[in-house]
């Protein structure tokens, strides 16, 4: 599994992508992100690892405190595919009105 589909099965679960739009808005620590949440500071923790591993997230330490933030490698990577994806689309439409076209001819 490539970085950017686990990236992709990482974002399907909506406490996670909550999480990581909080981390695009600015980076955090795991008290603030689950500040508000409806989760625990552990299950923050968990979901911050499968951002991690998924390669969406790095973090560094601060003091006593580690700092997340989006890795924008990981990012590019989920781009790149959803690129691929709506370059596909639009070949697809292309032909599919070029030949619709030859059919009215």
């Amino acid at each position: 599994m490539t970085y950017a589909t686990s990236g992709w099965a990482a974002l399907a679960d909506p406490t996670r992508r909550t999480i990581f739009e909080r981390l695009i808005a600015h980076p955090s620590a795991v008290g603030e992100l689950a500040d508000g949440m409806p989760v625990s500071r552990p299950a923050v923790s968990q979901h911050l690892k499968v951002l991690k591993d998924a390669g969406l997230v790095v973090d560094k330490r601060a003091g006593k405190q580690r700092i997340y933030q989006v890795d924008p490698d990981g990012l590019a990577a989920l781009r790149l595919e959803l690129d691929r994806f709506w370059n596909k689309t639009l070949a697809a439409y292309k032909a599919a009105v070029e030949q619709t076209g030859e059919d009215i001819r």
